[in-house]
């Protein structure tokens, strides 16, 4: 419990210091939400969409699970989708993993078990299948996941153009801009795989060009 009673001393410490250098800075957050962006990232405790990318709170709206998976059943991914894009209007969405991403690394082995996480990774294992032959050329253990790492979130935003909520948007002339970044633990830095998917025809060569993407590199896709 003492690491408990932890949390809650620093969230008064934290609240106190903020109001002495701002006094206007919790009136100011009660307003209406009006951010650009959803951020779909990993739940991994290391990764705070705010932090990395310098945002104050409501410039993004976060939705966070293992692995950063879109899945075309998921209410839950879906829900907080259809309210950032028909409520609160966001122009980007971006789906972001990480390298050394403990759900990619879970997936990469077939023959290792985890009773219900197994479903969550179906789709990382079936992008690693299908992307086996590029992913197995790689020298390097460590290359290989990282390539993983990047494929899932091609992966995500392909699925993600896939969706009902995007569709129609699209379909009724309005964006969201979909992007994929992977974020560096090493350095801090996100890396751009994917910007500006702007509509069918671009998320579908999303996949079809990964074929050709370098580790660690881009794909150009024009919006």
């Amino acid at each position: 419990m003492e690491n408990y009673f932890r949390l809650l001393e620093r969230n008064h410490h934290w609240a106190e210091s903020v109001r002495r250098e701002d006094p206007e800075y919790f009136a100011r957050r009660e307003k209406a939400q009006a951010p650009h962006f959803l951020f779909i990232g990993c739940s991994d405790s290391r990764i705070t969409a705010d932090r990395l990318t310098g945002t104050e709170p409501g410039e993004m709206f976060v939705h966070r699970n293992i692995a950063n998976q879109v899945f075309p059943n998921d209410l839950n991914v879906l829900s907080v989708l259809q309210y950032a894009v028909e409520v609160l209007d966001v122009k980007h969405v971006i789906v972001c993993g990480h390298y050394g991403c403990g759900g990619v690394k879970a997936a990469f082995a077939d023959d290792v078990h985890y009773g219900l996480v197994d479903y969550w990774l179906a789709d990382i294992r079936a992008t690693r299948r299908r992307f086996r032959p590029q992913i197995d050329a790689l020298p390097d253990p460590g290359a290989r996941l990282d390539r993983l790492v990047e494929l899932n979130v091609l992966r995500q935003v392909a699925n993600l153009a896939d969706t009902v909520v995007v569709r129609s948007a699209w379909e009724r002339g309005r964006r969201p801009l979909l992007h994929g970044l992977v974020y560096s633990l090493h350095d801090g830095h996100l890396r751009e795989l994917v910007r500006g998917v702007d509509g069918p025809e671009a998320a579908l060569a999303i996949l079809r060009d990964a074929a050709g993407l370098d580790a660690h590199g881009n794909i150009p896709i024009e919006p």
